[in-house]
């Protein structure tokens, strides 16, 4: 049984590298299926009050990391003051054929 790579954690700092306008933004939800290949989805709180959903799988083509968002290694630093402003508890769900 293969497990996906997981990009992002709860509470991790982010942005988007080609969406300045959102502003930065934190983890705010990890959702992980416990089916092997099943979705895996991260929610993530901007700056702009949107939160937005995004795949979080490194072994799938269509996630975050390639997607443009990217940890945010100042906010991440210790003592910078950042913390999510939200922070929700990690969820896993079985999906039924």
């Amino acid at each position: 049984m293969s497990r996906a790579r997981l990009y992002l954690r709860l509470g991790d700092r982010v942005y988007h590298a080609d969406r300045e306008e959102w502003g930065g933004g934190a983890v705010v939800e990890v959702m992980t299926s416990t089916i092997t290949g099943g979705t895996c989805l991260v929610r993530v709180l901007f700056e702009d009050g949107v939160q937005r959903t995004f795949n979080n799988d490194l072994d799938h083509e269509m996630c975050c990391y390639f997607m443009g968002v990217k940890r945010d290694p100042i906010a991440g630093s210790a003592g910078s003051g950042r913390r999510p402003t939200t922070v929700r508890r990690e969820r896993r769900w079985l999906i039924a054929d």
